[in-house]
């Protein structure tokens, strides 16, 4: 099960985003698909907030948000237009801000970053269980 949303990068695109994934994931739980935890609708909407704030702040344009569900995990694929890849910061309790890529690699069950011809895609991989 995948679906795919293009999101305007306004101020409101982030809710948007989660809620487009909360709605993926009730349908996917309730056609059967696949059996989704509490614990990875929160975690998936925590991934999709922290990915698409990290878009919405460093790249112009639109953002596409792609969701892949299959019988263990939960794919979160982000692109944007910038092509220049995140890296996670090192850890400084005093630093306000700038945590969402850290988040992202400590719950994600694999990260990947891929720089395109135009842009970058980001992929996140959560566990359903």
């Amino acid at each position: 099960m995948q679906v795919e949303y293009s999101l305007g990068g306004d101020d409101g695109c982030i809710a948007e985003a989660r809620h487009h994934a909360t709605a993926f994931l009730d349908k996917a739980d309730t056609a059967r698909v696949a059996a989704v935890s509490a614990r990875a609708r929160d975690l998936t909407q925590l991934v999709v907030s922290e990915l698409v704030t990290n878009a919405r702040k460093y790249a112009p344009g639109p953002i596409l948000m792609q969701l892949r569900i299959t019988d263990a995990t939960v794919d979160v694929i982000v692109w944007d237009s910038d092509p220049t890849a995140p890296e996670a910061r090192a850890a400084d309790p005093g630093r306000i801000g700038q945590h969402g890529l850290e988040i992202v690699k400590a719950i994600a069950e694999d990260l990947h970053i891929r720089q395109e011809p135009v842009g970058k895609r980001i992929t996140a991989r959560i566990a359903l269980a």
